[in-house]
C-alpha cells in the first residue's frame, strides 16, 4: 500500500511586528483583513470567522500545541511554515523560533521562502514596494548557513535520504537560480548534510522542468496556474467591450470550486520528474484585494474537498516511498478564504474529510 504524506502550508502573519504596525497601523496581524469580509456575490461564503481557536495570537505557545495537534488527529504529516528572508532581514519569524527553541509543538515542519518582494498589493510586485528582495552570492551564503546550523539540524524538519526539504516558492525571480542551488548544496555539504531537497511551487510559473532551476521537484499551488475558465456571461462581455461599466464577474476573477475539481481529474500527475500534488479546500481572496483582482471560488464545500483529494491519492503514484508529499494549500490562510482549521460554517468537516482520506495512505509504523 503506498503512503502519501499530507504537509499542510501554514502562515504566521497572525502576532504583530514592528515593520507590519508602520505599514498598515498598530496592532496588525492577519485578522485585520479577515473580518472585513462580506458577501457580494451568490454562492459567496463570507466572512470565515475561526471556530475552536478564536483570533489567535501566534505568540502563545498553547495555539501553536492546539494547531499541531488538530493537524495530527486529521492524518496531517507536518506544517510548511512560510520564512521570510531579505538580505538577511527575517520577518514574521516569532512562531518558527519560538518553535525551534521550546521544541514544541512535536510535529514535523519544513520552510518554503516565500521570496517575493513585500509590497501593499500583498502580490510581490514593485508598485507600492516595501521591502525588496536582493540576489547575490554573499547573500546566497548566509541564507544557507543560517539554515543549515539554525533550522536543518531540528530533528522535526522533514528530510528526505537525510536531505532538508526546502521550498522556493518563485525561483524565477532569480537572476540564475541554478547557481544559487548549486552555492547551497555545496555549503550544506560541508556543515554535515547529504545533500539539499530542493523544490518550487507551481505559482505564477508551471509546466516547468525542476531541472531548468538546478531543483529536485515541483508541487502544484492551487489554484495558481489551473487552466480553467471564468464564468462570464454573454451580456457581461458585452457590456465591457462597448465601455459600458465593470460589473462584479469583470472586477473579481470569479468561478465554481467544482471547476477545480475536474480539472484535477484530468490531470496527469505521474510525470518524467518528481510533481508532488497540491489541493486547496476553498479560496476567496477578495478582502485582500478589495479594489479588484481577488479571486474568488464559490460553492467549495468538504463533499467536493474529500472527492478532490481522494481522486489524487487514487491517482498519483510517488516517486519513492521517502517522496510521497502532497501539499495542502492551506492550514490558515485566513484572508484567502482558504484553511482547514475549523470554521464557523464548517466546523471540523473539512479536517475530517482530510483525515478519511489520508489515514487510508498512512504508515502504521
Amino acid at each position: 500500500m503506498k503512503e502519501i504524506k499530507g504537509i499542510a502550508i501554514y502562515l504566521p502573519q497572525y502576532h504583530p511586528i514592528k515593520e507590519n504596525d508602520k505599514w498598515w497601523g498598530n496592532g496588525f496581524t492577519e485578522w485585520r483583513n479577515v473580518v472585513k469580509g462580506k458577501v457580494i456575490i451568490k454562492g459567496q461564503y463570507q466572512p470565515h470567522l475561526p471556530l475552536d481557536l478564536g483570533y489567535y495570537d501566534l505568540r502563545l505557545p498553547e495555539i501553536r500545541e492546539a494547531q499541531a495537534e488538530l493537524a495530527k488527529n486529521s492524518s496531517i504529516h507536518g506544517f510548511c511554515y512560510y520564512h521570510y528572508w531579505f538580505k538577511g532581514k527575517r520577518l514574521l519569524d516569532l512562531p518558527i523560533n519560538n518553535v525551534l527553541e521550546s521544541k514544541k509543538p512535536d510535529f514535523p515542519f519544513c520552510l518554503c521562502w516565500a521570496n517575493e518582494n513585500w509590497s501593499r498589493n500583498w502580490d510581490g510586485r514593485s508598485k507600492n514596494m516595501l521591502l525588496e528582495q536582493a540576489y547575490n552570492e554573499e547573500d546566497d551564503l548566509a541564507h544557507i548557513q543560517f539554515l543549515c546550523k539554525e533550522v536543518f539540524t531540528d530533528s522535526r524538519y522533514i528530510k528526505v535520504d537525510g536531505k532538508p526539504l526546502f521550498v522556493v516558492y518563485r525561483p524565477e525571480l532569480f537572476p540564475d537560480f541554478k547557481k544559487t542551488a548549486n552555492i547551497w548544496r555545496n555549503e550544506a555539504k560541508k556543515l554535515g548534510f547529504p545533500d539539499l531537497y530542493l523544490g518550487f511551487f507551481w505559482t505564477f510559473e508551471s509546466n516547468i522542468h525542476p531541472d531548468k532551476f538546478g531543483l529536485d521537484f515541483a508541487a502544484q499551488f492551487p489554484p495558481n496556474k489551473y487552466e480553467i475558465k471564468r464564468k462570464i456571461s454573454l451580456l457581461g462581455r458585452v457590456l465591457v467591450k462597448l465601455g459600458m461599466g465593470i460589473t462584479l464577474r469583470q472586477k473579481y476573477q470569479i468561478y465554481e470550486y467544482k471547476q477545480l475539481v475536474k480539472y484535477s481529474e484530468n490531470f496527469e500527475y505521474n510525470k518524467d520528474f518528481t510533481l508532488f500534488p497540491g489541493i486547496t479546500p476553498m479560496w476567496d481572496n477578495y478582502v485582500r484585494r478589495r479594489n479588484g483582482g481577488g479571486r474568488i471560488f464559490l460553492n467549495s464545500t468538504p463533499e467536493l474537498y474529500k472527492k478532490w483529494l481522494n481522486d489524487i491519492c487514487k491517482r498519483w503514484n510517488p516517486k519513492s516511498s521517502s517522496e510521497n508529499f502532497l501539499f495542502i494549500n492551506a492550514w490558515n490562510e485566513w484572508a484567502e478564504g482558504n484553511h482547514l482549521e475549523p470554521c464557523e460554517k464548517w466546523g471540523h468537516q473539512y479536517l475530517d474529510a482530510t483525515r478519511e482520506v489520508l489515514s487510508k495512505y498512512k504508515s502504521n509504523e
